[in-house]
């Protein structure tokens, strides 16, 4: 199950960004190392209107990295292809799955095990929706 949360906007706002990379547990880094301020919009490479958020509702994308509650970005203009992973909707219904393509049959796979994979039938109403690009996840216990 997903929750579509809308488009995003674009946005000018920019975080600051280090030239090193940060290992768990190390200090905050130093003003001294700070290069060029950088957008969030640079950083997604987002491009409203083809970009919009959903949250996660579940944990059958777990083995992806995406976990229940997690915001996910996707694009609308990326053409899907076996292997993406994708927002689809089945039969009126929305899911955030893993696209395959076997022999000619169409499935939606879970990355996780106790989940079946959702094969794509005749009579079925299916619609790819996006492809998933970046997840986001808060670790904040309080949110």
């Amino acid at each position: 199950m997903t929750t579509i949360l809308g488009p995003i906007s674009g946005g000018s706002a920019a975080v600051s960004r280090y030239l090193f990379h940060v290992p768990a547990g190390f200090p905050s880094p130093a003003a001294d190392h700070m290069e060029q301020p950088i957008s969030l919009d640079e950083l997604f490479n987002l491009r409203a209107p083809h970009m919009y958020l959903v949250r996660i509702d579940g944990d059958s994308m777990q083995g992806a990295g995406i976990f229940d509650g997690d915001l996910v970005l996707v694009d609308r203009s990326i053409d899907a292809r076996h292997g993406h992973i994708v927002i689809a909707a089945v039969n009126g219904e929305p899911l955030c799955k893993r696209l395959q393509q076997v022999g000619g049959q169409v499935l939606l796979r879970s990355e996780n095990p106790r989940f079946a994979p959702r094969y794509i039938m005749e009579g079925d109403d299916f619609m790819i929706w996006g492809v998933v690009t970046f997840s986001v996840r808060t670790h904040d216990p309080h949110s």
